[in-house]
C-alpha cells in the first residue's frame, strides 16, 4: 500500500511521495507529513557492513515509496558519486569523548549536499512519473547553505529553472562568493536587504499565492522548494543518522540495540526533524540535543511550551542557524498534536498573528526526547579552539555550537551515553571566525587570505569547492528589498 503524505493544515490535502516533492509546500501553506511510520528493516548486523548508497536505498524506499525500485536506484547512484570527497560519503570521526559526523565532503561542502545532490533527481523522476511538461521552478530562501547547494544540484538541469534568494550581509563571505559566481544558464542569485526569516517568509506567501499560482500555471511554469519544507529535502536525511549508528556498531564502539544520542545544530529545524524520523522508525536514539546559537527561540520553547519570535535578532559567526522562524517544528508540532491538522493550523496562525504560540503542558511533556541549548560568540570560539588543541581537529563554528551544547548536556545530566555530533559545514566556509578563534589576525586579512592560513594552521588540504572561487568572476550581483522580492520572481520568469 503507497505510504500517503498529508498538509499540516487540512487532512484532506493527501499526496503520494512523488507528488508532494513536485509541489514542495502544500497549497494550503502547510507542510507535508507522513500519515503513518513505514517500516524499515534496521537490521544492524547487516547494516554495519553496508555503503552509503545502500543505507539511502533502504531508507527512501521505504518513505519514498511510490518511486519504483529502478528509479530510486536511478536517483541514489547519481547523487552519492565521485563528487563526494571521501568514499564513505558521510565519515564518522572519533574525538575525545564524542564522534562527528562529517556531512561536508559534497561539492559545496556543506550537509545541505547530502540531500540536495538527489533532489534534482527526485524531482525530475517524479515529473517524468506524473507527466509533468511545465517548467519547474525551484524558489527558495537561504541562509548561507541551501542556496548553493540547491544551485549546484540544479544548475542546467533541463526543464528547471531556481531562484535563490539570500540575505545581503547574513552569510559568511565564502558562502556569498559560492552563490554569486554561480554558473548555470537556469540560475537567479538576489540578495536582499533584510534577514533570513524575511525571505522565508515571503517565498512562503508566494507559493500561497493563488493568483501568482494560476499566472505560473497560464506560463507554463510551476514552484516547488529545494528548502527543507520539500519532504525531497528532509527524508534523505534521515539515511545518515542509520548509517551513524551502523558505523558505530561496526567499530565496536556500542553494541546493537544500545542508545546513543545525537547533538544537532539547529535552526529551520530540518536536520533534527530528520533524526525524529529516524527514532520514529527504530533507531535506538536516548536523546536527541537541540544546540542553537543566541538566535535561541527554540532553546527557549523545548524549555517553556512557548514559542516566541518577538525578539532581537543576531547575525552570528553560525549564519545558517541565525533564524526566528523554524520551518520544521511545524511538522513536529503536528505529530504532538496528535495529527491534527486543525490545532496545528490554529498554531500556526498565531504565530502569524502575534509572533508566538504555546503548547499544551501535555504536548511539553512529549517533548522529553529532546534536550535544548544554546551558545553564545564567545563559547563558540573556545570551542574551536579547546577542539583543535585537545584533537588536532578544527569544527567550523555551526558544529561547535553542538559541540559546546553537547559539554553542558553534560555537566548538566551526567549522561554517558555515546554521542554523535551532527557536523554540518567544512571549516573553510567560516574561516574568519575559525582563525581568530586559533591564532591571532591583523585585522587586514581577507577571507581568501584567511583560508590559506587556515590551511597552514589545520594541515587539512583546501577543498576544491573553495580554492576554484578564487579568481571567480562574479556573475550575480542583484540587491533588492525584500519587499520586492515577488515582483523580482515575476521579472526573472517574464511572466505575462
Amino acid at each position: 500500500m503507497t505510504l500517503i503524505y498529508q498538509s499540516t493544515r487540512d487532512k484532506t490535502n493527501q499526496v503520494t511521495a512523488s507528488q508532494a516533492i513536485l509541489q514542495g509546500l502544500a497549497t494550503d501553506g502547510g507542510l507535508y507529513v507522513p500519515t503513518e511510520v513505514p517500516n524499515v528493516a534496521l537490521d544492524f548486523e547487516t547494516l554495519k557492513n553496508a555503503s552509503y548508497q545502500e543505507v539511502a536505498t533502504l531508507v527512501l524506499s521505504a518513505f519514498l515509496d511510490d518511486f519504483t525500485a529502478e528509479e530510486i536506484a536511478y536517483c541514489v547512484e547519481n547523487a552519492y558519486d565521485s563528487k563526494f570527497d571521501d568514499a564513505a560519503i558521510a565519515p564518522l570521526v572519533k574525538l575525545d569523548g564524542q564522534y562527528n559526523l562529517e556531512l561536508f565532503h559534497g561539492n559545496t561542502i556543506a550537509f545541505k549536499d547530502m540531500a540536495l545532490s538527489i533532489l534534482p533527481y527526485l524531482m525530475t523522476t517524479a515529473a517524468k512519473k506524473h507527466g509533468v511538461d511545465r517548467e519547474i521552478v525551484i524558489l527558495t530562501a537561504t541562509s548561507g547553505d541551501t542556496g548553493k547547494a540547491a544551485m549546484a544540484g540544479f544548475a542546467d538541469v533541463p526543464g528547471t529553472k531556481i531562484v535563490v534568494f539570500y540575505p545581503k550581509d547574513g552569510v559568511s563571505k565564502i558562502q556569498e562568493h559560492q552563490m554569486t559566481t554561480q554558473v548555470g544558464e537556469n540560475v537567479k542569485v538576489i540578495a536582499i536587504d533584510g534577514n533570513f526569516d524575511n525571505a522565508q517568509t515571503n517565498v512562503k506567501a508566494m507559493f500561497n499565492n493563488e493568483a501568482l499560482r494560476d499566472k505560473m500555471l497560464a506560463n507554463g511554469k510551476q514552484f516547488s522548494s529545494a528548502n527543507s519544507m520539500n519532504i525531497g529535502r528532509l527524508v534523505p536525511q534521515i539515511a545518515y543518522y542509520v548509517y551513524a549508528y551502523a558505523q558505530l556498531v561496526k567499530s565496536g564502539a556500542i553494541k546493537n540495540g544500545a542508545d546513543i544520542n545525537f547533538t544537532v545544530p539547529t535552526g529551520n529545524f530540518g536536520n533534527i526533524l530528520a533524526g525524529y524520523y529516524a527514532k520514529q522508525i527504530g533507531l535506538p536514539i536516548g536523546k536527541l540535543i537541540c544546540a542553537s546559537n543566541e538566535n535561541n527561540v527554540l532553546t527557549d520553547f523545548f524549555r517553556t511550551g512557548t514559542y516566541d519570535k518577538n525578539r532581537d535578532f543576531f547575525v552570528t559567526s553560525s549564519p545558517s542557524m541565525d533564524i526566528l522562524v523554524s520551518s520544521n517544528l511545524e511538522r513536529l508540532i503536528f505529530h504532538l498534536t496528535g495529527d491534527s491538522d486543525v490545532a496545528t493550523s490554529e498554531l500556526m496562525t498565531s504565530l502569524n498573528t502575534t509572533g508566538t504560540y504555546k503548547i499544551t503542558d501535555e504536548m511539553l511533556a512529549e517533548l522529553n526526547g529532546f534536550y535544548a541549548e544554546f551558545a553564545d560568540e564567545a563559547e563558540i570560539s573556545a570551542q574551536i579552539a579547546a577542539t583543535f588543541e585537545g584533537d588536532h581537529y578544527v569544527e567550523d563554528p555551526h558544529t561547535a555550537v553542538a559541540s559546546a551544547v553537547y559539554k553542558k548536556y553534560l555537566a548538566e545530566t551526567q549522561d554517558t551515553t555515546p554521542t554523535v555530533i551532527v557536523s554540518t559545514a567544512s571549516p573553510y566556509k567560516f574561516p574568519k571566525v575559525v582563525v581568530e578563534s586559533l591564532t591571532i589576525l591583523t585585522g587586514q586579512e581577507d577571507d581568501f587570505d584567511l583560508v590559506k592560513k587556515l590551511e597552514k594552521i589545520s594541515g587539512t588540504p583546501l577543498p576544491k569547492a573553495v580554492s576554484d572561487l578564487f579568481g571567480a568572476p562574479v556573475l550575480h550581483d542583484t540587491v533588492i528589498p525584500a519587499t520586492d522580492m515577488q515582483a523580482a520572481v515575476e521579472a526573472y520568469l517574464v511572466l505575462s
